[in-house]
């Protein structure tokens, strides 16, 4: 399909990607009309240059200094000019026809005309978004129209939250496009209504739309205080786009004593504590279209919020601007300025940008808007990048599953620098984000359909770097069609997931390896090196801080094994290979579970006791402050000690006392990834293998149990997996 793209900093494109794929609770929709957002998506659109965002935005700076410090000056910059080309999707309202619909999506039919919205969803000629995000359009609104469901609901999450009601003084500050909507709907709700703008033109048309007063120039204060009768709005809605705090700084100033301000749009928010305190002022920010945003459960997993409890979610919002559309309540025609085919994006974003202008709302117009049946469309999974290259014997043809970052700032860049393998395909639901990947690593097609890796019969192994909850799944079926497959950590959440691996990895012959690059960090490896040639059980302590697997982050939820089973695998693995011992208890404690942030499944202290009885301490915990260490091992055994921080410091007591460091950490990705290919090649296991893998899920769901029942709990290896000692 062609989709609209941002391309580096500013450059905006149309390309084609592959057509997204279904997932549970998604509909996919051919779109007929979709609407730019103009302040949301040119604000991503760096016309001044990188110096000019720079300075507007010095914290860029520092993102590049700490990455500079985990990935080194050289990579950093690598990845500093990969934004330059760097693909993004931009947009997120439009409407269209219900194409296909996962299973679990009963109350839309193929053919239904909808309009949809969706962070990421963007401006292409397939549109896949969670059911909670798409609502039915009335019959006699048009596609054009349909396409505002989005702003609207944004606007009339704004105009709820602001309270406004009969006689109520409400002035709208900005009337760009949402703001013209709020202030259509604050009328509705009966408010009286001064419309406030830079432009003369926007306060006009918000007037022969229904506003009490325009004002674009003068004393704003004097003249709402002449309309007002001294006293002041009542409450004051901020919907203009602006870095300054120049509109906040307004909407303090003509707002009465104990009024409301309502912030919709992005705007700097610095007030003067005495106005604000001595006016009492009630502050209050419109998140996105309402209940519902930002919130997993509602938009990606369908999970709806009772009405009893919540009338107006997002989903709810967008249907009843749609219902006021139909009725004649809000009018849109006045809005729109500019049409564009999809073809020309560019010139649309063009046009948005320049002043003269005057834009308002600017639609896109596709291609399927003048297909007949919708339920026909055939989805093109499979996008070629470069010309095919036909295995040839000495290399090895490589396939990446998952476009994150790890995959980009480690496991790409280290296939691409070593001799005799080739990338061949890039797998993501996001095809814009597989072809920018194929792009800048030199794959030959980028993909949104596993299948198709599978299918394909010159790709020798896949490295699975998706989300934790589909590893298992996705390694399993690369195993069965007869790929090798490096897989990152973790290897499965369940140990039935962990029973089948083992059993596929020994069935099927291929070499199977976990990303448990700690093996391979040289510092690591110094340690134990330094342990094998003491005897006697060893005592290990792991102390572990990761305040960023926290909030909404998708790896802090523990339904998907959080930080533990996602994240503290890693150190399972190290304590084992450290000592060359198996796990046989361990006794956990955790935070109190159950509440949503700090998650305290994320935050264990355990004590692992192993079979050459050697105890091995382990502290995880996601509360810390970022600028606490990430993590610090000591090991100590008859007359030794090792410590290890942050693969930057390697400490060896032993009698005499030696120190290594490194300015930059060397995570031992690279040495992993060499280890498996020679695996591949001289048909020997990796160093890392399936039971590695299962041990540390096991570990991790071991020290979890035990948190809960707060008593030990045995680890039995070779039980949990059912399988005899030798596999």
């Amino acid at each position: 399909m062609k989709q609209v793209i941002r391309r580096g900093l500013k450059e905006i494109i149309v390309d084609e990607v592959p057509d997204p794929a279904l997932s549970s609770h998604h509909v996919l929709v051919r779109p007929r009309y979709s609407l730019i957002s103009a302040g949301t998506e040119t604000a991503s659109i760096h016309q001044e240059g990188v110096l000019k965002e720079l300075a507007d935005n010095p914290s860029h700076l520092q993102k590049i200094w700490l990455a500079s410090q985990t990935m080194g000056p050289l990579r950093t910059l690598t990845e500093v000019r990969a934004k330059f080309s760097e693909y993004a999707v931009l947009g997120y309202s439009g409407a269209g026809v219900v194409a296909a619909k996962h299973e679990t999506v009963l109350d839309l039919e193929l053919g239904a005309r909808v309009a949809y919205g969706g962070e990421g969803t963007g401006h292409g000629e397939s549109i896949v978004t969670g059911r909670n995000l798409v609502v039915p359009v009335p019959d006699n609104i048009g596609f054009e129209h349909a396409c505002f469901a989005t702003l609207g609901s944004i606007a009339m999450n704004a105009a709820r939250i602001s309270g406004a009601g009969l006689g109520d003084v409400v002035a709208v500050i900005g009337l760009g496009l949402v703001g013209q909507l709020v202030a259509q709907l604050v009328k509705l709700q009966g408010g009286v209504l001064a419309a406030i703008d830079l432009k003369p033109e926007r306060t006009e048309l918000a007037q022969k739309l229904g506003a009490n007063y325009g004002f674009a120039g003068g004393s704003i204060r004097d003249q709402i205080q002449a309309v007002t009768g001294g006293r002041g709005a009542d409450c004051v809605i901020v919907a203009a786009a602006a870095k300054s705090a120049a509109p906040a700084r307004l909407a303090l100033e003509i707002c009465r004593d104990r009024g409301r301000i309502v912030v919709v749009g992005a705007v700097g928010l610095e007030f003067p504590w005495s106005e604000m305190y001595l006016k009492e002022i009630q502050l209050f920010m419109a998140r996105a279209y309402g209940p519902g945003s930002y919130d997993p459960a509602y938009e990606k997993q369908g999970r709806d919020y009772p009405v009893a409890y919540v009338r107006w979610t997002e989903n709810r919002n967008m249907g009843e601007f749609l219902r006021l559309v139909s009725a004649g309540a809000v009018q849109l025609q006045p809005l729109i300025t500019h049409r564009f085919p999809l073809e020309e994006a560019a010139r649309a974003y063009q046009t948005i940008l320049e002043p003269a202008s005057r834009s308002l709302a600017v639609l896109l117009r596709y291609p399927a808007a003048e297909e007949g049946d919708a339920a026909a469309f055939a989805p093109k999974r499979k996008v070629d990048i470069t010309a095919p290259v036909r295995a040839d014997g000495a290399h090895l043809q490589a396939a990446l599953v998952g476009a994150g970052n790890i995959a980009k700032w480690h496991h790409l860049p280290n296939l691409k620098k070593m001799a005799g393998v080739r990338l061949r395909a890039v797998h993501s639901l996001s095809g814009a984000r597989g072809k920018s990947y194929g792009l800048r690593f030199g794959a030959q097609y980028c993909t949104s359909d596993y299948a198709e890796l599978l299918r394909d019969p010159e790709i020798d192994f896949v490295v699975i770097a998706s989300r934790n909850q589909h590893h298992a799944a996705q390694a399993l079926d690369a195993l069965r069609a007869g790929k090798h497959v490096f897989v990152e950590k973790p290897m499965a959440l369940t140990a039935p997931e962990c029973r089948e691996l083992c059993a596929a990895e020994a069935e099927t012959g291929r070499c199977f390896t976990v990303g448990f690059n700690r093996r391979f960090a040289p510092f690591y490896a110094g340690a134990k090196k330094q342990l094998t040639r003491r005897a006697g059980p060893a005592v290990i302590n792991c102390v572990v801080n990761s305040p960023g697997i926290s909030g909404a982050y998708w790896m802090a939820d523990p339904a998907i094994g959080g930080a533990i089973l996602g994240e503290a695998c890693h150190f399972v693995d190290l304590m084992y290979w450290l000592l060359d011992s198996e796990p046989i208890c361990v006794a956990a404690w955790s935070l109190p579970a159950g509440q949503q942030d700090p998650a305290g499944e994320n935050n264990l202290a355990a004590s692992f006791h192993f079979a050459d009885g050697s105890i091995g301490n382990l502290t995880y915990c996601t509360v810390g402050s970022r600028t606490s260490g990430g993590e610090r091992v000591d090991i100590f055994a008859p007359g030794l000690g090792v410590t290890t921080e942050n693969f930057k410091r390697l400490s060896i007591r032993a009698g005499t006392r030696r120190s290594r460091s490194a300015i930059w950490p060397e995570k031992g990705y690279a040495a992993q990834m060499q280890d498996f290919v020679e695996a591949i090649r001289r048909g020997r296991p990796p160093a890392v293998t399936a039971r590695d893998g299962a041990r540390a899920t096991i570990g991790c769901l071991a020290m979890l149990e035990s948190a809960r029942r707060q008593a030990p709990v045995e680890i039995a290896l070779d039980t949990a997996l059912a399988l005899p000692q030798a596999i």
